[in-house]
C-alpha cells in the first residue's frame, strides 16, 4: 500500500537522540523494569515490524512513556507541546533532553493552530515510516477511567493511511499516579496491543465531522475493550478541572 507522505528532514534531525535512548531504555532499562516490576504484556504481533502505524492508547500515567514502548523492538514517536523544548537554563536542558529522548517531538505552531500543526507533524513521523503514538484523550485522565477522544486521531488515520492499532496501558494509573515521582514497587504494569483497525472505507472523508466521531468512538471502544475501563462520555480536560476547583473551559474535538 502507498501511504503518499512526504518525508521531511526536520523530524528525522530528532532521531539520533531518540535512538540513543532507545538503545539505552533496551540495553540498561529494559532489565530494570521487567525484573522490578514484572510487566504483563501481550498483542506485540499486531504491531508492524516495519513501516509507519498509528498507535492509539489511553493515558494513565507518566509511566506510560516507559512501559508503553518498552515490548517493542521499535521506537515510538510522540507528538508533545512546544513547551517541553524551550525552557531555559539547566532545567530547560534537561527537559529537552528527556522528552526528545523519549520519542516526543515537539509541534511547530508557527503556521497555524496547533491541532493543524500536530497533523501536520503527524504526517511528518508516520512518512518517515515511523511508529507514532496517539492518546485521544489529549491529557492523562484524572482517574482509572476512560474518556472522551478527540477527532484529530480520525483526521490523522484517514490522511495517512496506514494501520491504526489500539492499545491499552494496564495498571499504570496505580503505579505511578500524577504527582508521584517515582513508580510504586508491587504493581504489575503492562500493555496490550490489538488487531489494527481499518478505516478505508472511510477515507477521502477526513473533513466530514459526522465520520470524524464515528471512527474516534470505534478506537475508544477498542481501546476500552483491550483496558476494561469504565468509558466517561466527558473529555478528560473538563473532569479533571472539576476536580481540581477550577471551572473547566470548553473543550472542542480539535483542541
Amino acid at each position: 500500500m502507498s501511504h503518499h507522505l512526504p518525508a521531511r528532514p526536520r523530524v528525522a534531525r530528532k532521531a539520533p537522540a531518540m535512538l540513543w535512548f532507545w538503545i539505552l531504555l533496551r540495553i540498561v532499562l529494559s532489565p530494570i523494569l521487567y525484573l522490578g516490576w514484572r510487566p504483563r504484556n501481550s498483542g506485540m504481533r499486531h504491531v508492524p515490524k516495519r513501516g509507519a502505524a498509528l498507535l492509539v492508547s489511553n493515558h494513565l500515567s507518566f509511566a506510560d512513556h516507559f512501559f508503553g514502548p518498552l515490548p517493542l523492538m521499535r521506537p515510538i514517536f510522540f507528538i508533545g507541546k512546544g513547551e517541553y523544548f524551550t525552557g531555559r537554563g539547566i532545567k530547560g536542558l534537561i527537559s529537552k533532553g528527556f522528552f526528545t529522548g523519549v520519542g516526543v517531538v515537539p509541534v511547530d505552531r508557527t503556521g497555524g493552530s496547533a491541532a493543524e500543526a500536530a497533523l501536520d507533524t503527524g504526517l511528518r513521523i508516520l512518512g518517515e515510516g515511523k511508529l507514532l503514538g496517539i492518546y485521544p484523550e489529549g491529557t492523562r485522565a484524572p482517574d482509572n477511567r476512560l474518556y472522551r477522544g478527540k477527532t484529530g486521531v480520525a483526521r490523522l488515520a484517514l490522511k495517512a493511511k496506514v494501520p491504526v492499532v489500539p492499545m491499552a496501558m494496564i495498571n499504570t494509573f496505580e503505579l505511578m499516579p500524577s504527582g508521584r515521582p517515582l513508580p510504586r514497587l508491587g504493581i504489575r504494569p503492562g500493555v496490550r496491543f490489538g488487531a489494527p483497525l481499518d478505516f478505508s472505507r472511510y477515507y477521502g472523508q477526513e473533513d466530514d465531522r459526522e465520520v470524524l466521531r464515528k471512527i474516534t468512538d470505534e478506537i475508544m471502544q477498542a481501546i476500552q475493550g483491550l483496558s476494561g475501563q469504565e468509558y466517561v462520555d466527558r473529555y478528560a480536560a473538563e473532569v479533571k478541572a472539576e476536580m481540581e476547583g477550577k471551572t473547566p473551559r470548553p473543550v472542542s474535538d480539535d483542541d
